[in-house]
């Protein structure tokens, strides 16, 4: 079974078969934040995926050969292409397929955004547009996205009273419906903590 709420496959499960056609494959885990931002980039494309959870507690012995460090997130296509590391598949759904482009196509403005991306805590409070990379949302948002919703889940939010603007963006992520649709239950996220800081091999299906 495949889908983003489906339980994660593990040692000694039987390797997913070939990528349907006309669609991508993610293999993702429900709680990653690496593996959230290119779901995000997929919902807000609205890119045809499928999603295969892996228990990176008990990762498949077959998982090694899609990425040779075990990690998602991974995307597969039908033609059993593979690319790994989490802003490296973002920027390539970006470039592969039409719909909205979240990287700027002129190259000076694509630098910059990197550049905020690499040192945007320490930028914060000087962002004088809602957004990161300016006055609509971008790749860079979606990237850096998945971090504060764990502040939200652990209701770490009083972090950011003293940061205005960050206020102001995360209450507009928040709108997006790539973000809103995809939002992890804080309930369930703070259930997978618990269990994954204990090592528990049932980490990744909590809630399921």
């Amino acid at each position: 079974m495949s889908g983003a709420s489906a339980r994660s496959l593990g040692k000694g499960s039987a390797p997913p078969g070939q990528v349907p056609e006309g669609l991508i494959r993610v293999y993702s885990m429900r709680f990653c934040p690496f593996a959230k931002r290119t779901l995000l980039v997929l919902k807000a494309k609205g890119i045809g995926h499928e999603v295969i959870n892996i228990n990176l507690k008990n990762k498949p012995e077959w998982f090694f050969k899609k990425n040779p460090f075990g990690l998602v997130p991974v995307l597969e296509n039908s033609q059993g292409q593979v690319i790994y590391e989490s802003a490296i598949t973002c920027e390539y759904l970006d470039e592969a397929y039409p719909g909205k482009k979240l990287l700027p196509h002129d190259p000076y403005e694509k630098a910059c955004q990197k550049m905020v991306f690499e040192l945007f805590s320490k930028v914060l409070t000087k962002q004088k547009t809602t957004f990161f990379g300016g006055s609509s949302l971008s790749m860079i948002d979606y990237l850096i996205w998945p971090w504060f919703e764990w502040l939200v889940a652990l209701e770490l939010n009083e972090y950011v009273n003293h940061t205005p603007n960050l206020k102001l963006w995360m209450a507009a992520m928040m709108k997006d419906p790539a973000v809103s649709s995809l939002f992890i239950d804080p309930k369930a996220f703070r259930g997978f903590l618990d269990l994954y800081l204990q090592n528990n091999l049932e980490a990744c299906d909590y809630g399921l």
